[in-house]
């Protein structure tokens, strides 16, 4: 089932659209840093030539374009699985699209392959290991749980590059939450103690986690903890948890919407040769049963985007390790720039993307945009049994009034300066009113007693 709540990206910038908003300052440009590795049985890092994190950040008003190498500053390696690649030189290029637009038709599957990129430039993977039980691709197998021997610190490890170039041209990538091992209370990798790493970032409790990336849907991706109410910024602090849960089986002769399978299709009995979850097939998602939904977002306020946006976060158990799906669910919420996938076959780019039409180039000086104080809406009274006043912000073209999910009840033409607006046919809780204009996309909340 695919549930069809129209949450829309709510930008609260300064200026135009084309100005310099979270999806073009939140990358980690590149400072003369350069990757380094270890190597099994030393605990000093060799450093390399190749440049880490972004190379280069340009946009316009439609997208953010990403130059990287795929290298993070942090060190990679060993892998102790026996995978023979290193970290290498990818030369990736990105598009983020700077106005994502949610998936009113057939929904993306997630592939294969990255299907996000961090903001220092590492791409990130689904869940899954691209093998299955048998190799039917039918019981197929959860990356996090098979290939946990061959992540290092940081919980990344590199895909062999098919286009060649030996082994230090591996696709370094993270399956999943991309902090150390060892941030976890319950340990599983004792990698870190040799070969200690710092990761992306350390998850903490009592703060938001960071903006980590954006999926190629355009939508943000967050740490683990985020704000408990999810549209007031001023709640607690809490680890945001995935809805998918781990099935009550002890055969795999279903999957999880029911279907029985022949038996020539079952999947082992879960024990512990292959223990619940070391499958895809192995969870279902329970609605409700978390704060997210099946794609592995919600739509929220953060830090970035205190106005709200549709968000990915990178989902962990009460013990900090990594919760499928990790990154973001079977599918996606948003149109997908699919130009973001590569070619498969030796010798190909490992994107199809190109920079078109005139882009202007982030230096990385530059902090967020400012929030003009002007730029905002102001409704009174609030709460309101109906009636309000609105004060809309110079430049609006656009009044829309939509409930929490993003779904419209009513859209007008709309000049800067004072509406007023009955909401008494609206049902009683929160709901958001915007100004679409100059100032790109501007919110406020107003509650309906």
């Amino acid at each position: 089932m695919h549930p069809r709540t129209y949450a829309l990206p709510l930008f609260l910038i300064a200026g135009a659209l084309h100005a310099q908003g979270p999806e073009v300052t939140s990358w980690i440009l590149n400072q003369g840093e350069t990757g380094s590795y270890y190597v099994q049985g030393n605990s000093t890092p060799i450093v390399t030539t190749t440049l880490a994190n972004v190379q280069l950040v340009q946009y316009a008003d439609d997208n953010v374009y990403i130059n990287a190498t795929g290298i993070p500053a942090y060190p990679t390696a060993p892998f102790l699985d026996g995978n023979p690649s290193l970290a290498g030189s990818n030369e990736y290029l990105f598009r983020i699209p700077r106005n994502p637009q949610v998936q009113t038709g057939t929904l993306t599957d997630v592939p294969l392959g990255h299907i996000g990129v961090l903001k220092n430039g590492v791409p990130i993977f689904n869940a899954e290991d691209a093998m299955s039980y048998n190799g039917q691709g039918i019981w197929l197998r959860n990356a996090v749980y098979w290939e946990n021997d061959g992540m290092d610190c940081s919980k990344g490890h590199p895909a062999p590059n098919m286009g060649g170039g030996g082994q230090q041209m591996g696709r370094y990538h993270h399956h999943q939450n991309p902090a150390p091992f060892s941030t976890a209370s319950v340990l599983l990798s004792s990698i870190c103690t040799l070969y200690p790493s710092t990761g992306l970032y350390t998850p903490d409790p009592a703060d938001h986690s960071p903006l980590l990336g954006y999926a190629f849907d355009g939508f943000p991706i967050y740490g683990c903890f985020g704000y408990s109410d999810p549209l007031d910024a001023a709640s607690p602090i809490t680890r945001i948890q995935s809805s998918w849960q781990l099935r009550n089986i002890t055969v795999r002769q279903t999957l999880a919407d029911g279907t029985v399978l022949p038996a020539g299709q079952y999947g082992p009995a879960v024990g512990p040769q292959y223990p619940i979850g070391c499958f895809i097939q192995d969870h279902e998602f329970v609605s409700g049963s978390g704060d997210l939904d099946e794609h592995n977002g919600r739509f929220c306020v953060t830090p970035e985007y205190p106005g709200g946006t549709y968000a990915y976060f990178a989902t962990v158990d009460a013990d900090l390790n990594s919760a499928y799906p990790y990154f973001i669910g079977p599918t996606y919420y948003g149109v997908v720039a699919s130009d973001n996938f590569g070619t498969p076959g030796p010798g190909n780019p490992p994107t199809n993307v190109t920079v078109t039409g005139n882009v202007t180039t982030w230096s990385g000086n530059t902090a967020v945009a400012e929030r003009d104080a002007q730029v905002r809406i102001i409704v009174s009274p609030n709460p309101t049994d109906g009636p309000v006043r609105i004060v809309l912000p110079a430049g609006t073209r656009t009044y829309v009034v939509c409930d929490v999910t993003g779904r419209e009840v009513r859209r007008r033409n709309a000049t800067g300066g004072v509406l007023v607006d009955d909401l008494s046919d609206l049902a009683s809780g929160t709901w958001l009113v915007r100004a679409e204009g100059a100032n790109g996309i501007v919110t406020a909340r107003v509650v309906r007693q």
